[in-house]
């Protein structure tokens, strides 16, 4: 494949095109301002990369997600970025001429190509639950791997073994990173791109990023890039306001739910999530929290294995995820309440903080007529009593 530099014009791509996808990737890279435009200059000078994508336990989704970008430059850039030279998916050759394509490429780009997975491997009988051309997928790894200069495990299959990975395990099936923790394949330096899928925007700028300095961007302990899951869903999720003021949906059809108030208490998993699901959303337009359903989890390790995705976090998981304390909700029931009345501070109540429910309850005050929930009306009372 030609591996010249890339010319935006030369490609039928404009100018102003090229610089706004240079001005996202960089944004999303949370690289520093002027940064755009070393990128520009950095991607205009640099010689496409030779890619081979290899798919092995897996439903075709995280490659699927990468063509479905949000912005519509980024597909087109994307593969004038890369030279893809092998992928099951998205290659035009069949058969014989694709597995010719590959073994190409390994030959001609030993040592610099980027090998980029998705799905879990299986190891369990001799790696007979899964082969590529008669070659078990252990095996083909561990090939494309010695002649690779970096990997990409792209999706949570890929990152972490995902579903295929889940107990029982019957094709012990691994991700990246454990096999070479293993000693089962070769070491090369790796990024997790975990989600189920990913966000299609964190693959293309990690390799345009890739693609312009040479390097990857900075990664947390799990080999993650912290630009993307350098944050909890919780820390920026749309529905953050409802849960600092503990409104919190019971049921998936309640009058909470469709006033958009907060679902850690029908499962969401978002406070202990690492993703940019909040941020950048799919095709930019929503995501699962906002559309109406709980996080999963899903680009976090285990998490299928974790399950009860429809069960709250326990108190000790909430607790440590930075769920607020029930004298934070009772704050919330005061300042939404009583403040106006009674001032920002509840130390001046007259009335002892024991005997406040029942005045609540009794309808004797005019301005006390609003009913709380038993939970509010209990965090209301501990904080009154913290607050004392």
């Amino acid at each position: 494949m030609n591996r010249t530099p890339l010319i935006a014009s030369d490609r039928g791509v404009s100018r102003r095109a090229f610089l706004k996808f240079c001005t996202l990737a960089a944004s999303l890279l949370a690289l520093p301002p002027g940064a755009a435009a070393i990128l520009a200059d950095s991607l205009a000078r640099a010689r496409r990369l030779p890619v081979v994508w290899l798919s092995f336990q897996e439903c075709t989704g995280c490659t699927e997600s990468l063509t479905r970008s949000s912005a519509p430059s980024i597909e087109r850039m994307l593969f004038e970025l890369i030279s893809l030279d092998y992928s099951h998916l998205l290659q035009a050759a069949a058969g014989t001429a694709a597995e010719q394509a590959r073994e190409a490429s390994l030959a001609a780009n030993h040592g610099r190509l980027l090998l980029v997975v998705d799905g879990s491997v299986p190891t369990a009988l001799g790696g007979a639950c899964s082969t590529i051309a008669g070659e078990d997928n252990l095996s083909l790894l561990a090939r494309c791997l010695d002649a690779a200069e970096a990997v990409l495990a792209v999706g949570t299959c890929a990152a972490f073994g995902g579903l295929p990975a889940a107990a029982p395990n019957p094709t012990a099936a691994m991700g990246i990173a454990e096999l070479m923790a293993q000693g089962l394949v070769p070491r090369r330096p790796l990024v997790n791109l975990p989600g189920c899928p990913p966000i299609p925007e964190a693959m293309s700028a990690v390799l345009a990023h890739r693609v312009a300095f040479g390097r990857f961007p900075e990664l947390d302990a799990q080999g993650r890039p912290l630009a993307f899951y350098g944050e909890t869903v919780h820390d920026r999720c749309s529905r953050r306001g409802h849960y600092e003021a503990g409104r919190f949906a019971k049921t998936f059809d309640d009058a909470g739910a469709r006033a958009g108030w907060c679902l850690l208490e029908l499962g969401c998993k978002g406070p202990l999530t690492r993703n940019a699901c909040s941020t950048l959303r799919w095709n930019g337009v929503s995501n699962p929290v906002e559309s109406g359903h709980p996080c999963l989890g899903c680009s976090e390790p285990g998490f299928w294995d974790r399950g009860s995705f429809y069960a709250p976090l326990a108190a000790p998981a909430a607790a440590a995820a930075g769920a607020e304390p029930q004298a934070r909700r009772g704050a919330a029931v005061y300042d939404r309440n009583c403040a106006s009345c009674h001032g920002s501070a509840p130390g001046g109540l007259a009335t002892p903080a024991d005997e406040v429910p029942a005045l609540l309850r009794s309808g004797k005050v005019r301005a006390h007529r609003f009913s709380l929930e038993d939970g509010d009306m209990q965090a209301l009372l501990d904080y009154l009593k913290e607050a004392r």
